[in-house]
């Protein structure tokens, strides 16, 4: 099978200094011994945050220019449930992160760009909506993950001036790195080539991966050791990708190829760094078939409605939620309890309760090797 075999390729290129993709890889592996102790409590943990619109907590609306028709989320009725007003947060309330820092005995996480001081001993979250793995995706409109990689830099210069170097070092050993990336880059591929054969999109894949990988790798040299992933949703479900692309009966199915691809790849690397990074840890929340059941069985989870958005104007009601701060027609569902979506791309705080509940303490088959619970248990010695 082709793709299988580009796949083994692929991610064997990743560890050879001669990669094929667009940056050299550094090679620093150590050995695959990944020794460990219980958490006992006796040290504060932190999270940090990287990704896209998923997980954003507001970051882009501090970005010069911005405006709600880029960044509607710092317009209402975003954040109407929770908050009362708009954060920055794409949903109706709290997003995935946010809970993730509850159960972890955390503060919700601010924006890292938010102004005043911050407390990175307990985290951060650097995400912004828009944002792909490899900088030509969105740019100027978001902030990329290489960019965001920047940002850790900086938390972890300020770490050392704060604790000293030791101390620093363990609070990012310790901590754990939540990533939800990829699906814009990926979106971008597939506007500019819709009907690409398989071999196109796995080179897609490819460079997605490969870049990921030296980023990870990056973030690994600094001192991350526990890395939480939540891999690709069925991207061609999405209420707003069916609209644009007139999906009326189904998914766009090229997307949700891509998806597969990425996902597939996204274990074989990481099963990878873990064999051959010393304390390398990594969990995977399956994203995809969480919300892909959903979809299917709407009312197996409480939803009566998982086709359209609760806010927004047009096919499934998927686009301009909040009418860029009310310039422009817009619907807002009754209750927002009802649905799986709250705007096009995005899910509401009713369904972004039981998938955080699913990356915290979710078996194996949902997300492992460890969930998120584990990885925070653990002291890595």
């Amino acid at each position: 099978m082709a793709s299988l075999s580009y796949i083994v390729y692929v991610l064997a290129s990743l560890f050879n200094p001669v990669s094929f993709f667009l940056y050299g890889h550094h090679s620093h592996y150590t050995g695959s011994s990944n020794s460990s102790i219980e958490h006992d409590d006796q040290y504060k943990l932190a999270l940090f945050v990287f990704g896209d619109s998923l997980f954003e907590a507001g970051n882009n609306g501090y970005l010069p220019n911005i405006t709600t028709e880029l960044d509607a989320a710092i317009a209402w009725p975003y954040g109407e449930t929770f908050f009362h007003y708009p954060t920055g947060r794409f949903s109706d309330g709290r997003i995935v992160p946010d809970f993730i820092a509850k159960y972890a005995k955390l503060p919700m996480l601010p924006p890292y760009l938010q102004p005043g001081p911050h407390d990175f001993t307990d985290g951060c979250n650097f995400a912004s909506s828009g944002a792909g793995v490899l900088v030509e995706t969105n740019p100027g409109k978001s902030i990329s993950l290489p960019a965001q990689l920047g940002f850790f830099k900086d938390v972890r210069k300020s770490l050392q001036q704060k604790l000293g170097g030791l101390k620093a070092k363990r609070v990012l050993r310790e901590a754990v790195d939540l990533i939800g990336i990829g699906g814009d880059d990926y979106f971008r591929f597939y506007s500019d080539l819709p009907n690409a054969t398989e071999s196109l999109q796995l080179e897609a894949v490819a460079v997605v991966i490969g870049n990921l990988s030296i980023i990870l790798q990056e973030i690994y040299d600094l001192g991350g050791r526990k890395f939480a992933f939540q891999n690709a949703g069925p991207l061609g479900c999405i209420p707003y990708r069916r609209q644009i692309y007139n999906s009326k009966e189904g998914c766009v199915e090229g997307l949700n190829s891509l998806a597969s691809l990425h996902n597939t790849a996204l274990v074989s690397v990481l099963k990878e760094f873990e064999s051959q990074l010393l304390g390398f840890k990594y969990s995977i929340f399956d994203y995809y078939n969480s919300l892909d059941d959903r979809l299917r069985n709407p009312a197996k989870y409480g939803f009566t409605n998982a086709t359209d958005a609760c806010c927004g104007i047009g096919l499934f009601r998927a686009a301009y939620c909040g009418g860029e701060n009310g310039t422009k027609p817009y619907e807002l569902c009754n209750d927002v309890r009802d649905y799986l979506w709250f705007d096009g791309s995005h899910t509401t705080e009713i369904a972004n309760i039981p998938m955080a509940e699913l990356i915290w303490s979710g078996t194996p088959n949902v997300t492992g090797p460890y969930n998120v619970k584990q990885l925070f248990q653990q002291v890595l010695i």
